[in-house]
């Protein structure tokens, strides 16, 4: 799938702010990062290079990084035209202390944001609030994912061919199909609840593995006794 080469209007002009957080069940951890416009991307597992490709992805042309110690503590990815990418380094002072839309903004959001997931997996939380910044997504992806988000709401679940119709995509298999591979390319899993989508004869797949489906749906309350997938 092809991505933009370079931040769209009202982005943060390369910031990408990002962490790792500790998660229930088969989850493990997710990373999470997310500019000043909002949560842009959750990724199942600790996984750092999946921050770097979507600083690419939103066009940062010389990455640097930072990580600070600490329990969830985020790190940075910025252009820089000097440094080396993946260069060890502070950001600038200025770059910290600049109006937003910046640094202090998309660490804000993505505080936020990991706020908001716990609270969802200690299961004091059904709709996510956080700000999305949909950058990684494009065309029928994005307009299927933001139906996805907008209709299909905690404890419920929506076939492929179901969210296809919804998202004017029609109700053919050949739009069922595209509806799955979208969900496999979601930027935003859980906040964004693709886990929540289902073949028509069954659990369906996931990016996540099936483990982390069946979790997150007994999570909700979807999958039960009464239910088997097989």
């Amino acid at each position: 799938m092809p991505w933009p080469s370079s931040p769209r209007p009202g982005q943060t002009g390369g910031v990408f702010t990002w962490t790792v957080m500790p998660a229930p069940g088969p989850i493990g951890a997710l990373t999470v990062g997310a500019t000043a416009a909002g949560l842009a991307l959750v990724a199942f597992g600790d996984h750092p290079e999946a921050a770097a490709q979507a600083a690419e992805r939103l066009g940062l042309a010389a990455v640097r990084s930072h990580r600070r110690a600490g329990d969830g503590a985020p790190a940075r990815l910025w252009t820089d035209g000097v440094a080396a990418a993946g260069e060890p380094t502070q950001p600038p002072e200025a770059e910290l202390d600049g109006a937003a839309p910046g640094p202090r903004a998309a660490e804000a959001v993505l505080e936020h944001a990991v706020a908001q997931l716990r609270e969802y997996f200690a299961g004091g939380r059904r709709v996510f609030d956080v700000p999305l910044d949909w950058s990684l997504t494009r065309g029928s992806q994005r307009r299927v994912l933001e139906t996805l988000f907008t209709t299909v709401g905690y404890g419920a679940t929506a076939t492929y061919g179901e969210l296809a119709a919804r998202s004017e995509l029609g109700s053919a298999h050949t739009a069922a199909r595209g509806v799955g591979a979208i969900m496999g390319s979601n930027p935003l899993p859980v906040v964004v609840p693709c886990h929540r989508v289902m073949a028509a004869d069954g659990l369906g797949g996931f990016g996540g593995g099936r483990a982390t489906k069946e979790w997150l749906l007994a999570h909700e309350g979807v999958l039960t006794g009464a239910l088997d997938f097989g």
